[in-house]
């Protein structure tokens, strides 16, 4: 399978680069443009180049034509000189702009170059695109057409797009030629099927028949190389190699005069207003070679046999240990898995080689340098979610999985503490919690209600008097005040517990458990190794409100696909809810850590540094309810992420350094939060597209469209994370397509708060533990709605005004300015999705 994927992976390169066969250059070029700069020059920098590479540079034009065009005669009029040595003809330019005094100076100097040079320069332009820039009105221009004609013998022009020629006719009467730049990729037409060829010589005979009189030059033919698309016109070495060679043979045998647009690239021109693209018109690349053959095949890239093999080899040995290793997969799975292994080695050694095709600036590259390693890592992030998508629905069994078990009889049944630990709880809703633990069809237990740091009497003396109501099982504590938030108050737990205890289990104030929980569970305990037995969190009384319902199935996807891929490698994450644990493993590793406040999953991880086994049984043993409003789904979300971060950090030897854990643990520990690093690297480059696009918007000459080099990898994160969410909620989540989707809204609206969690905890040692509201409700004011999500608010409001920006400024000219303002769109979905929440729970409250 391995070789065949790299088979496949040599063919994808190959079919990407395959040969394209325009005819053959025959004879000589008519001309060329000519700008003499080289690589790292540019006039904004007043760096001209030497007479000795204006010489080698004329020579090696002269091996394809006599005939040569410039553009200005101020800033390097060596050029004629030295053209007259190698017996060139150049048609001479005079750069015309907004500087009035300029403009009269470039004049009086191609006249006086016109003079000098009499043979070697044969015509000359006053002016290039002047009408099509608005540089100067139709009157003065066609002033200083007469007056050149007037001082000089060479026939005079001056060099426009055709449309400006129909536009205007009175500028034909003021000239002795018309020159005329016929660049079909400026009107979006397609190399395929000879259609940029035809559009050029329909401009052609169009001004031949409008003006029957006028000889006609053309002043400008090409075709980009690079750069960015426009319309349906797309830059290529293949597109460019095919349109000059047609236009070659087509010019030729219907005897038009033309120059070439360009004979060298120009990296400087990427400051002007053409953008990225404005820098690959030449025949020749920026370092005087040539981009394509003149004859035979044309092949787009000419490295790509080296890229393939290198592609092929960086994702052969993974795709080989990783089909070996998981022989349990279906075959499918595997072919589908190593799939991804050789994809994202293809995206990798394209992304680490795409810009060497480009011009880049030191800042490009600084860009580059630091966008780079993000990219990797959302490699690496698909690559996690392929795997859990893999093993999830193309298991053959489940290695690790444990049900429920028969009921001990009551002699052999573990003595179990329960502990629920509550601060500020209503007294109705933990009443019910109580009289469900009551109901426990099990002997050998009791119940410790811990109240930590409830100020109000009215909220805690109730409960108490209703556990004295209930007997002697269940025992009431008031802390006040007490360290350590819920880690705390089960500490507290811990030393008040019976002597007989061997497990303690622990509920949350507001579920209700099933009566056989503890009956069909505890059996699990008689395995000496297994130190904790969890059960899915659930939720209740949700049906008839549209928030409580979204993010009851939201929260059921962990517990449905997570839980499950995690458990093959016993590497669950404890959650502090329905979970029981072995007493002595609990106490003999240090009991609830109180310096995080996730202290349930540092339990679990502890647990497992110390070699217990954690069994994970997927039954709905008790269930509980959904935060009642966005402020506490958001709060609780951000909690878990700071809480996993103080993990991260606080047991980072642990998870990088082989020791008591497996290799999968350390997998699953490192990598199970990356979706949530994804969402803090969401944030990251939200906010860097943000200030990329009002660069492009304000200060374009500085700021150009992002390259497919970062466009498409991002696209394609995108979807196929969305394609794993969906097919795996389909698959394993018993919810309709409806709660599948709007599962999905619930769980895209805390992408915020998880990036301030992440980005929080990984700077801050501590932060505030605030319990989830399960009975608060919003205020009446709409606008209450809202103030739980101002900056997703913000931050929705700042991507809408960068996408009608980018279409203010952009429109649809450019693919990559529409794939940015699709990209934009989906940085703006979890944002959106936020405001839809705060508001349907707004509404259901």
């Amino acid at each position: 399978m391995a070789l065949l994927l790299a088979v496949l992976n040599i063919g994808l390169w190959w079919w990407a680069n395959r040969p394209n066969g325009p005819a053959d250059l025959q004879g000589s070029i008519s001309g060329f443009a000519y700008s003499p700069f080289q690589r790292y020059q540019s006039p904004f920098d007043n760096d001209k180049p030497s007479d000795a590479q204006i010489t080698s540079d004329l020579k090696l034009m002269a091996r394809y034509t006599q005939h040569i065009r410039t553009y200005d005669a101020l800033q390097n009029p060596e050029i004629y000189r030295l053209a007259k040595k190698q017996g060139l003809d150049v048609m001479a330019g005079a750069w015309i702009d907004r500087r009035l005094v300029h403009n009269d100076d470039e004049i009086r100097a191609v006249i006086s170059l016109a003079h000098r040079y009499p043979k070697t320069i044969t015509r000359v332009l006053i002016g290039n695109e002047v009408l099509l820039r608005d540089d100067v009105k139709p009157d003065r221009l066609m002033a200083y057409l007469d007056r050149a004609r007037a001082a000089i013998r060479q026939p005079v022009s001056v060099a426009e797009p055709w449309h400006i020629w129909e536009k205007y006719p009175e500028l034909v009467q003021h000239v002795d030629f018309i020159a005329v730049h016929l660049l079909p990729y400026w009107e979006g037409v397609p190399v395929s099927r000879e259609r940029a060829l035809k559009d050029a010589l329909d401009r052609y005979y169009e001004l031949r028949r409008l003006y029957p009189d006028k000889p006609i030059v053309v002043g400008e033919v090409g075709w980009p190389s690079n750069g960015d698309r426009f319309h349906y016109a797309e830059p290529s070495v293949s597109n460019e190699a095919i349109f000059l060679r047609q236009w070659f043979q087509a010019a030729r045998e219907q005897h038009i005069t033309y120059y070439v647009m360009e004979a060298f690239d120009q990296p400087w021109k990427e400051q002007l207003g053409e953008g990225r693209t404005g820098a690959y018109w030449g025949m020749f690349g920026a370092d005087r070679k040539p981009k394509f053959p003149f004859t035979g095949p044309v092949t787009e890239d000419t490295g790509w046999p080296f890229k393939a093999l290198a592609a092929s080899l960086l994702a052969l040995i993974p795709m080989i240990w990783f089909g070996r290793r998981y022989s349990r997969f279906k075959l499918a799975g595997r072919f589908f898995f190593m799939l991804l292994l050789q994809l994202a080695a293809g995206v990798i050694v394209w992304a680490a080689t795409l810009p060497f095709n480009f011009y880049l600036s030191p800042f490009d590259w600084a860009m580059l340098v630091l966008l780079f390693p993000a990219q990797i890592a959302i490699i690496a992030i698909l690559l996690i979610n392929g795997f859990e998508f893999t093993e999830v629905l193309w298991r053959k069994r489940w290695l690790r999985h444990a049900e429920l078990l028969e009921p001990d009889p009551p002699e052999k049944q573990p003595f179990v503490s329960i502990h629920l630990a509550c601060y500020n709880e209503p007294p109705e809703m933990v009443q019910v919690t109580l009289d469900s633990l009551a109901a426990l069809d099990y002997q050998n237990y009791e119940v410790l209600v811990i109240d930590n740091n409830t100020k109000n009497p009215d909220v805690w003396k109730p409960v108490e008097a209703y556990c004295e109501q209930l007997g002697p099982r269940f025992r009431f504590f008031h802390l006040e005040p007490w360290p350590g938030f819920k880690a705390g108050a089960l500490n507290f737990g811990l030393k008040e517990t019976d002597d007989r205890a061997e497990v303690i289990a622990v509920v949350d104030a507001d579920y209700v458990v099933r009566p056989d929980w503890l009956s069909r569970l505890t059996g699990h305990f008689h395995d000496a190794d297994v130190a904790v037995v969890q059960c899915p969190q659930a939720h209740r009384d949700f049906e008839d409100n549209t928030f409580r319902r979204w993010t009851a199935w939201e929260y059921d996807g962990f517990f449905r696909i997570g839980m499950h891929h995690r458990n093959e490698r016993n590497a669950i994450i404890q959650h502090g809810t329905m979970t029981m644990v072995r007493r002595s493993a609990l106490e003999g590793t240090g009991g609830w850590s109180e310096w995080t406040i996730c202290e349930d999953a540092e339990l679990g991880l502890r647990l497992m540094h110390a070699g217990y086994q954690l069994v994970y049984v997927d039954e709905l043993m008790g269930k509980g309810l959904t935060p009642a409003d966005f402020k506490a789904y958001k709060s609780q979300r951000y909690r878990w992420a700071f809480g996993a971060m103080q993990i991260l950090k606080g047991r980072w030897d642990w998870l990088v350094q082989k020791g008591p854990l497996s290799a999968g643990q350390r997998f699953h520990f490192l990598t199970g939060w990356f979706s949530w690093f994804a969402d803090a690297l969401h944030f990251v480059f939200t906010m860097m597209a943000l200030f990329w696009t009002a660069g492009m918007i304000a200060l374009p000459q500085y700021f150009s469209l992002p390259m497919q080099l970062f466009l498409i990898p991002v696209i394609g994160f995108f979807i196929a994370k969305a394609l794993f969410g969906i097919v795996l909620y389909r698959a394993r989540v018993p919810c309709s397509w409806r709660d599948t989707l709007t599962a999905s809204v619930a769980s895209m609206g805390l992408s915020h708060a998880i990036a301030r969690g992440i980005m929080h905890g990984l700077t801050r040692q501590k932060t505030a533990f605030v319990v989830t509201a399960k009975s608060r409700r919003l205020g009446e004011s709409s606008f209450a709605a809202f103030a739980p999500v101002r900056e997703e608010l913000l931050m929705a409001v700042a991507l809408a005004l960068a996408v009608g920006g980018m279409a203010f400024s952009f429109g649809s000219t450019y693919l990559e300015g529409t794939l940015w303002m699709i990209i934009l769109g989906a940085q703006a979905i979890p944002y959106v999705s936020a405001l839809t929440g705060a508001w349907v729970a707004h509404r259901s409250a």
